[in-house]
């Protein structure tokens, strides 16, 4: 499942969530901080998009950074908008979520998703999980909110170790993020029942 989200330290409670969320419904979550720096960076992450059958954009930080020069975040809705774009090239039918914090705003800021479902979490750990178990509700591994915040809860213990041990000090890289997932799938085989 391709996960695209911001990249920040104020978003790393609800990356964990994500990958918590992904696994406990028994996918695999992919995002590009594991596509390899051999080709240009827009052909990896078509690529990438392409070899996903489901995705999830979560749109909720794609206000204005405050850092010089102030610039909006348009990576996420960029990403949305290609695996819209290949979708309906290929005519594959994949389905894809879009995630918000707040209520309604996704009608102000892109407007042409009117007629989309729209998962609002409300910024908040337990958002994501109910929103994820709104939206996987068909799926044949059905995983309860507390069964998601237990595997939360693994990869929040594991997490200050799980950065050492890669040399890292942010999730948001190759090798955080696939030992995150790795242990993540472990939980979640553990705690989560078919």
């Amino acid at each position: 499942m391709f996960l695209n989200i911001p990249y920040d330290s104020q978003f790393e409670n609800l990356f964990l969530a994500y990958i918590a969320a992904i696994c406990a419904f028994g996918f695999v979550p992919r995002a590009t901080l594991e596509i390899p720096f051999s080709r240009r960076r827009l052909d990896r992450i078509l690529d990438l998009i392409e070899d996903c059958r489901y995705s999830v954009h979560d749109l909720s930080r794609v206000q204005v950074d405050r850092n010089p020069p102030p610039t909006p975040r348009f990576n996420m809705p960029f990403e949305l908008g290609l695996t819209v774009g290949l979708d309906r090239v290929r005519q594959q039918g994949r389905p894809y979520a879009v995630f918000e914090s707040q209520k309604r705003r996704i009608q102000k800021s892109l407007s042409d998703l009117d007629g989309t479902d729209v998962y609002v979490h409300g910024g908040t750990i337990r958002g994501v999980f109910r929103e994820c178990g709104s939206m996987f509700v068909s799926g044949s591994r059905r995983a309860t909110v507390p069964q998601m915040m237990a595997i939360y809860r693994i990869l929040r213990s594991k997490f200050r170790k799980t950065l050492l041990s890669a040399g890292q000090t942010s999730p948001f890289n190759a090798r955080v993020f696939s030992d995150l997932c790795v242990q993540a799938r472990a939980a979640a085989d553990e705690l989560v029942t078919p």
